[in-house]
């Protein structure tokens, strides 16, 4: 194992950073970026690696990775168009862990051979598939860290849900990348619900005002989810002051139960809240809640689809209790958790200190009534959340 796929097999969802001035589908991004701050500040900022663009397509040059190189000991990717031992070679004198084989532009013979060549020097190859056929193929050549690009080389045309169809296809002890189209923290969570091990940025960041800044919110913890939405205008608050989970509960006993689904933004995902049974909503992920004596249950679970991808556990109900807090700060070190229970604007900061949750959920404390939230309840919720966040690197 190199240090590329041993950084990105670490522990939660990982970052590879990417230093590109430009883009064949966007054009320019960042035309004066140096690259050898970008990948200081990225590496300060949490990136598990970085990518620097050595393609002229790209704007890029060796040079660039030398630079990079120069700044930081964190990871680095080559990445470019490469087919021959001598490009790799170069990358691994300009100060390169691992470089891309693109398998849409080569053959099988040539990726292990190259792959085989790289390991020689010391250097992992990030294999990349673009559709089910590609995927095969690496996954047949033993591609380990493998990448899923959900952008057409062709058309340029993004498919993120296909994307996590096909990472969610990938056996979980490879190191799986998702790369391209991640613009939001929401959108790497559902990358990493999938089963991938790391999320590849590159435009996001190039055109942030602080491309660090912005890598840091893309990896920061918790999450944040409003449950209990019932209204448009309160789903477009929620996702204005910043949310990144819309809660719709669809159980006919709860006095905050939505017409349906409502409008989510793609930079967030939608959750359906169930009692007593599982069943297909349309929503990205299900929060399902057990039926006890006729009513919903304390803690849930939360689906993928068929697949649990993380434990929602209240906070005690009715007074403080240190072992009950104990228990869950104990499991959100071993798993994905939501802390949910009367969580509001004034208690919000205390909890993501003492438990460190994958994710938060809050509904009635930031309501004037059943169902209608009070927008700025809200943003003061999402504000105090993300003041504590933290990141798992």
């Amino acid at each position: 194992m190199g240090r590329f796929r041993e950084a990105l097999a670490r522990p939660g969802l990982q970052a590879i950073a990417e230093v590109k001035r430009r883009s064949p589908s966007a054009g320019d991004l960042r035309p004066g970026a140096d690259p050898a701050v970008l990948a200081r500040n990225f590496a300060l900022a949490g990136a598990a690696a970085i990518s620097v663009l050595v393609d002229e397509r790209f704007a890029g040059s060796i040079a660039d990775l030398r630079a990079a190189r120069s700044a930081t000991d964190a990871p680095l990717i080559g990445k470019g168009f490469f087919s021959e031992e001598a490009q790799i070679r170069e990358l691994a004198e300009a100060g390169a862990d691992a470089f891309l084989l693109i398998l849409r532009d080569l053959s099988d013979e040539q990726v292990v051979r190259l792959r085989a060549y790289g390991a020689g020097l010391g250097l992992d190859a990030l294999v990349e598939a673009h559709d089910a056929e590609e995927l095969a193929r690496g996954l047949a050549l033993g591609a380990d860290p493998i990448g899923v690009n959900c952008r057409d080389l062709s058309s340029f045309a993004i498919d993120r849900r296909r994307q996590l169809e096909l990472v969610a296809g990938i056996p979980r002890e490879r190191v799986i990348v998702a790369e391209s189209g991640i613009w939001s923290r929401a959108q790497g969570a559902a990358a990493e619900l999938a089963g991938a091990s790391a999320v590849l940025v590159g435009s996001a960041l190039m055109r942030a005002p602080e491309p660090a800044t912005k890598l840091l919110e893309l990896i920061s913890r918790p999450l944040v989810k409003i449950c209990g939405l019932t209204r448009q205008e309160d789903v477009d608050a929620v996702a204005e002051a910043g949310a990144d989970l819309a809660g719709f509960i669809l159980a006919e006993e709860s006095p905050r139960q939505a017409p349906g689904l409502l409008a989510v933004p793609e930079t967030m995902l939608s959750v359906a809240v169930l009692v007593g049974e599982r069943r297909d909503s349309g929503a990205d992920l299900t929060q399902l809640y057990a039926r006890e004596n006729g009513h919903r249950g304390r803690d849930a679970v939360l689906y993928l689809g068929e697949e649990p991808v993380a434990e929602v556990l209240d906070l005690p109900w009715e007074h403080q209790d240190d072992g009950h807090l104990n228990r869950v700060a104990t499991a959100a070190r071993e798993k994905r958790v939501m802390l949910a229970g009367g969580l509001g604007p004034d208690n919000v900061a205390a909890a993501i200190e003492r438990v460190q949750p994958w994710a938060v959920d809050a509904s009635s404390a930031l309501e004037t009534a059943p169902g209608i939230k009070d927008h700025e309840r809200v943003r003061e919720f999402v504000r105090a959340a993300r003041l504590v966040a933290h990141t798992r690197v």
